[in-house]
């Protein structure tokens, strides 16, 4: 269950030469929480990650990783993984043999581990590649083979910096589903420029700047799901009192070059159904409903902080 901190970063700072890759970055992860890392190139996600597996030693600062202090192999051994955004394969193995590999390396039978290698090609949608070279799959192929290995035993903590990078829509909508059936099995990180993906994985986000993270919320409150609903409409609403009057508690905005209504509505008001279920009909009389969206894009959200 998402609760206690799964990892906790305290005031982490990273200089390499005279450049500062992280700049006090605090940072505390829930436990079954999947939380996107979004920020600019250059703004310390990928940095945070891998001082946080214990790749990269922090210049200062305190990390704890499940209750137990910073990375040491003989205490999170088997229970963290990380997907370097860079990351490459032996070119003559196969991936049935690389997680094989991997999981005996986590300390599974024999058995259990060709039965966990089997599983996680299913799942990457590889079962007819299991025993080709590595050197013989595609780009997309090789990441979702990196991607199951981080899967590989079910580590309580796993971190992927752009998993979804160059796999081709159908393949990354697999990914994008089975990394969230993950929510509150496993803790996971997920570092993505591609911001509808966060929007689609993830429970929480932090949103990262210089090298410190500016906001950490839930999803839902940086998106503001549960105080404004969003309508895409044919064209401006005619009469404003009237839908003032059907939602007294809320207070709207209209955009004419997106081409939206926004409702914005406090707790009072009785969430985003009861609003619909009052507001629809008074709307329907006046324009055509186009679209109904329950709070802001991450885009937009991300776009709001940035002027803050």
């Amino acid at each position: 269950m998402i609760g206690v901190a799964a990892v906790t970063t305290t005031g982490i700072v990273k200089r390499f030469g005279r450049r500062t890759a992280l700049d006090g970055m605090t940072l505390a992860v829930p436990r079954g929480a999947v939380m996107g890392l979004v920020g600019a190139n250059g703004a310390g996600k990928t940095t945070w990650m891998l001082t946080v597996a214990g790749l990269i030693r922090p210049t200062a600062g305190t990390i704890d990783l499940l209750g137990a202090g910073p990375f040491d192999a003989a205490v999170h051994g088997g229970r963290v993984a990380v997907l370097p955004q860079d990351a490459e394969l032996p070119a003559e193995l196969s991936p049935f043999a690389l997680l094989k590999g991997f999981a005996r390396l986590q300390g599974l039978s024999p058995s259990t581990a060709a039965k966990d290698a089997e599983r996680l090609l299913e799942i990457v949608n590889l079962k007819d590649r299991a025993h080709s070279a590595v050197r013989t799959l595609s780009h997309g192929m090789r990441k979702r083979v990196m991607v199951a290995q981080c899967f590989v035993g079910s580590p309580e903590l796993v971190l992927l910096d752009e998993p979804l990078n160059g796999l081709d829509p159908v393949e990354a909508g697999r990914l994008r589903r089975f990394i969230r059936s993950r929510r509150g099995r496993q803790t996971i990180m997920v570092s993505s420029h591609l911001l509808a993906d966060i929007e689609q994985i993830c429970t929480h986000v932090a949103f990262v700047d210089k090298g410190r993270t500016v906001r950490v919320d839930t999803l839902g409150a940086i998106t503001h799901a549960e105080e404004r609903t969003v309508y895409t409409l044919s064209h401006e609403p005619t009469d404003y009192a009237a839908l003032e009057a059907a939602v007294p508690e809320a207070t709207f905005e209209w955009s004419q070059t997106r081409g939206t209504l926004v409702c914005s509505m406090g707790s009072a008001a009785g969430g985003v159904a009861e609003i619909n279920r009052r507001l629809l009909p008074v709307l329907l009389e006046q324009t055509d409903v186009l679209a109904v969206s329950a709070g802001v894009s991450l885009e937009e959200a991300l776009w709001e902080q940035d002027r803050k």
